[in-house]
């Protein structure tokens, strides 16, 4: 079904039961209307107050996590202009990115964001991840907390805690600082925890030799017989195969022109099909008499390599951009879907316990969110943390030199500078395209 009519129908559900309830008034106390979001929302909010005993080692946290967003804020403005730097000064190639769908992480509509248990799993963990500690900080800060809830506009699009206005706009300098970034740093901290724990489980894995073909060379005989690609082959000439040695075995006693009968398994179903073999491509530099199907395998090893070299500063950046090069160049990052996605190169693996990929799958989901989640929510921009945080340093830096009347002024022209930016890096490709420049 075509991505915008689901779009349309899930809109139109969520119109209907908006109206209905907002018609009949039904749950008054916990349901709250802003124009079309939803906040379902409770006062039970006794939990925050549970962790106020340890209120020295929170205050330490909230004040590492102050400094912290405060460094990772800089870092994302930096990227932010480099971005649209390149933009302007590169031929910058119109992609998915720059499609209108992918502009919002909504799971099954962004084409990068798979609509997937693991996905919405993380997607849940990182909103209570992220406004809990908005939460905690506020009770150990002396703030009370009113409410708590989910914000939903068609699917759930974050979760809140609503401080007691008095209280929040009382408090100033460090400890409001502190409460606004507890958010950015629980969701940084749990990223790179999850970061860790990816790392830690694909240490794991072992590579097997499973005669898993990603691939048919074009005008060969595997392609000329119709083999997909991403098929398991199970028998040769009615011989049971497990491994792809067991495919060289066969073959090497083969000739160019001999005919072989070959089963394979793709998504859960079995096909045969007749091969007709032929010589071995001069280019592959191969002195071999036997005949050649034209298939590539899943390279597993080299795939260990590959998980081993995530283990890096680098590593963390080359995770956050995972999901759209896995999309935009398969050919050459496709074998990572296996971290983001169910996938058939999961045979390919000997792994520790059941429901291993699984988990990594969560993991990895749980890491990007919630990196992506911190890393965004630090822009100096209203109404993002960061955003807030910037306003509150600027407040206490100009209120002793008698110039606080400017604060709010000066808050706004850096809030639409930063919004700016984001839809200039975004939009200048397209422009660029219509122009006849790109």
């Amino acid at each position: 079904m075509d991505w915008l009519l689901i779009l349309i129908l899930l809109v139109a559900v969520y119109a209907a039961i908006a109206f209905v309830i907002h018609r009949n008034k039904l749950w008054e106390e916990h349901i709250v209307f802003y124009g079309p979001i939803i906040a379902i929302r409770s006062n039970r909010v006794g939990i925050f107050d549970r962790l106020t005993r340890y209120h020295s080692f929170l205050r330490i946290y909230g004040t590492l996590g102050a400094v912290m967003v405060i460094v990772v804020s800089i870092a994302t403005v930096a990227l932010l202009l480099l971005s649209l730097y390149l933009s302007i000064v590169h031929s910058i190639q119109v992609s998915a990115v720059n499609d209108v769908r992918n502009i919002l992480a909504i799971p099954g509509i962004n084409q990068f964001i798979p609509s997937t248990f693991a996905v919405w799993f993380a997607f849940v963990l990182t909103l209570v991840v992220h406004e809990f500690g908005h939460a905690f900080l506020a009770r150990v800060e002396g703030i009370r907390v009113k409410f708590f809830g989910i914000l939903y506009c068609v699917i759930p699009i974050g979760a809140f805690v609503e401080p007691d206005e008095e209280d929040f706009e009382k408090s100033k300098g460090l400890p409001k600082i502190r409460m606004l970034g507890a958010g950015i740093m629980n969701n940084i901290v749990v990223g790179l925890i999850c970061f860790g724990l990816l790392i830690l489980l694909l240490s794991m894995v072992v590579p097997s030799q499973a005669p898993l073909v990603k691939a048919v060379y074009q005008d060969y005989p595997a392609a000329i017989a119709g083999v997909p690609p991403d098929s398991v082959i199970r028998s040769i000439n009615g011989i049971e195969i497990s491994t792809a040695t067991d495919v060289a075995n066969i073959l090497n006693n083969t000739r160019p022109g001999d005919r072989v009968i070959l089963d394979v398994e793709k998504d859960a179903k079995r096909a045969s099909y007749t091969l007709t073999l032929s010589s071995w491509p001069e280019t592959f530099g191969i002195p071999s008499e036997s005949g050649f199907m034209g298939v590539a395998y899943y390279d597993a090893p080299s795939m260990k390599k590959s998980f081993n070299q995530i283990a890096s500063p680098i590593g963390v950046i080359g995770i956050l951009g995972l999901p759209i090069w896995v999309f935009l160049n398969p050919a050459e990052y496709g074998n990572f879907i296996i971290l983001l996605n169910d996938s058939v190169d999961s045979i390919a693996w000997s792994v520790p316990f059941p429901y291993f990929w699984f988990i990594i799958q969560i993991l990895f989901w749980c890491a990007w969110l919630n990196l992506t989640v911190g890393l965004c929510n630090a822009i100096p921009m209203v109404p993002f943390d960061g955003g807030y945080i910037f306003k509150e340093g600027v407040e206490r830096l100009l209120e002793p030199r008698g110039l606080l009347k400017y604060s709010g002024h000066l808050v706004i022209i850096v809030s639409y500078l930063m919004l700016l930016v984001l839809v200039l890096a975004f939009s200048i490709p397209l422009i660029k395209k219509a122009l006849g420049y790109a």
